[in-house]
C-alpha cells in the first residue's frame, strides 16, 4: 500500500512538473518571438524574463542594456519593451515605432508557437510514425457483413479527405443517415485499399465532442475497462511514410490542429458546445501532464498542440491579447491616429481580469463536474 501510494505521488507530481515544463517552454518560446523581432527591428527592451515573481538571477547586456532575469514561479515570463502603455521622446520605445513594426512584434510571439509546435510534430511524425486510428472488435451484423469496417484496419481518410483528427471524420460524415454507403481510405492486412462502408446509425453530430456517435455508426463494439467504465474498441496506431509525404503530413497535421481549435472556438460561440468542455489553468496542467507522462510521442503531441493552441488564443481580438493590441496598430496604421494610450491601456487591464476570471470560472464548472 506504501508503494503504491508513493508511486501515485510520485506520478503526479512528474505529470505536474512535466505540464509546467511544457507550458513554459511555449510561453518563454512565445516571449523570445517578442524579443527576436524586437531586436532585429530596433526596439528598445527593457527586460525579458522566464517565470514572474521576486528575481533569482539577472544579468544586464552590455550592447542593448536589456535586463535578462529568471524569477521564482515558472509559470511564464515576458518581454518588457520601453514604452508599451505610452509614448515617449525615445524613437525606439515600442509606440514611437511605426505601426507595422509593432505589429510584426505582436505576430511573432504567436508564429514562434506555431513553429515550435510544427518541429515538435515533424519530430513525432519522422521517430514515430503519424498516429492513426485502428478499428479494435465489430459488433457482428450479417446486414453489415459486405460493407463494414474490419478488426485491424487503420483508418487513413473518408470520402476523399485524410484524416487526422476524429473531428476530421465527424464533419466528414455530418448529416449522413443509417444506411449511407461511404468510401473509407484504410490499411487492411499491410496493405492500402478503399473500403465500401455502410454507415450502421444517423450521423447527426451537434458538435466536435459526440465521438460516440461516430464509432458507433462505423460499428465499433465497447469493452469494459479496469475501471468498470465502458469504452470504444478503438486504438492509435503510428503509420510511416515516405519522406516527403510525411513532411507534407506535419504541415497538414498542423493546419489540422488550428483548424480543430478554431472549430471549437466557433461552437462555444454558436452554443452547440458547453462552456464545461473548457478547461482553464489548472485543468490544462492536469490534463496535460497526465498526457505527457505517458511516453516522449505523447510529450511531443501534447507539448505541439499547446504551442498551436497558444498561438491561435494569443491572436485572437480579445482585450489584453495580442491580437487585440494588432488591431488598435492597425486603428493608428489606417486613420493616422493612435487610440488614446490611457484608454487602450484601460481595455487591456479590463481584458485581462476578465480572461482571468473566465479561466478561473471554467476551472470550477470542471471540478464541480467531478
Amino acid at each position: 500500500m506504501t508503494n503504491l501510494l508513493i508511486s501515485g505521488v510520485g506520478g503526479t507530481v512528474l505529470s505536474v512538473l512535466l505540464a509546467i515544463l511544457i507550458l513554459l517552454a511555449m510561453i518563454c518560446v512565445h516571449e523570445f518571438g517578442h524579443f527576436i523581432s524586437g531586436r532585429i527591428l530596433g526596439f528598445k527592451i527593457n527586460e525579458f524574463a522566464i517565470g514572474f515573481g521576486p528575481k533569482l538571477f539577472k544579468r544586464r547586456g552590455k550592447k542593448h542594456g536589456t535586463l535578462f532575469s529568471v524569477r521564482a514561479f515558472p509559470l511564464g515570463g515576458f518581454c518588457a519593451f520601453q514604452g508599451e502603455d505610452e509614448d515617449g521622446n525615445d524613437p525606439n520605445s515600442f509606440n514611437n515605432k511605426k505601426p507595422w513594426q509593432r505589429i510584426i512584434v505582436l505576430v511573432s510571439g504567436a508564429l514562434f508557437n506555431y513553429l515550435l509546435a510544427l518541429i515538435l510534430i515533424i519530430v513525432g511524425f519522422f521517430a514515430y510514425g503519424q498516429p492513426c486510428y485502428k478499428m479494435g472488435a465489430i459488433v457482428e451484423n450479417e446486414t453489415y457483413v459486405e460493407y463494414s469496417l474490419q478488426e485491424g484496419d487503420i483508418i487513413l481518410g473518408v470520402q476523399g479527405k485524410t484524416a487526422y483528427f476524429a473531428t476530421d471524420l465527424i464533419f466528414a460524415l455530418k448529416g449522413k443517415s443509417e444506411g449511407d454507403k461511404v468510401t473509407f481510405d484504410v490499411i487492411r492486412g499491410g496493405e492500402r485499399q478503399s473500403a465500401e462502408v455502410i454507415l450502421r446509425a444517423d450521423c447527426n453530430f451537434k458538435n466536435s465532442s459526440e465521438i460516440s456517435k461516430l464509432w458507433r455508426a462505423l460499428g465499433s463494439d465497447t469493452y469494459e475497462g479496469s475501471d468498470g467504465n465502458l469504452y470504444w474498441s478503438v486504438t492509435a496506431e503510428n503509420c510511416r511514410f515516405g519522406f516527403f509525404q510525411t513532411l507534407g503530413r506535419s504541415f497538414a497535421y498542423s493546419f489540422k490542429t488550428m483548424g480543430t481549435i478554431f472549430r471549437v472556438l466557433g461552437e462555444l460561440l454558436t452554443g452547440s458546445l458547453g462552456l464545461n468542455a473548457m478547461g482553464g489553468p489548472v485543468t490544462t496542467i492536469r490534463q496535460t501532464g497526465a498526457i505527457a507522462v505517458q511516453g516522449f510521442q505523447s510529450f511531443l503531441q501534447v507539448a505541439a498542440y499547446i504551442g498551436v493552441n497558444l498561438a491561435v488564443f494569443n491572436l485572437l481580438p480579445i482585450p489584453a491579447l495580442d491580437g487585440s493590441k494588432v488591431i488598435f496598430c492597425l486603428i493608428e496604421w489606417i486613420f493616422k491616429k493612435p487610440v488614446p494610450r490611457k484608454v487602450e491601456a484601460i481595455i487591456h487591464a479590463i481584458g485581462f481580469v476578465l480572461i482571468i476570471g473566465f479561466a478561473v470560472l471554467v476551472d470550477i464548472m470542471q471540478f464541480a463536474r467531478c
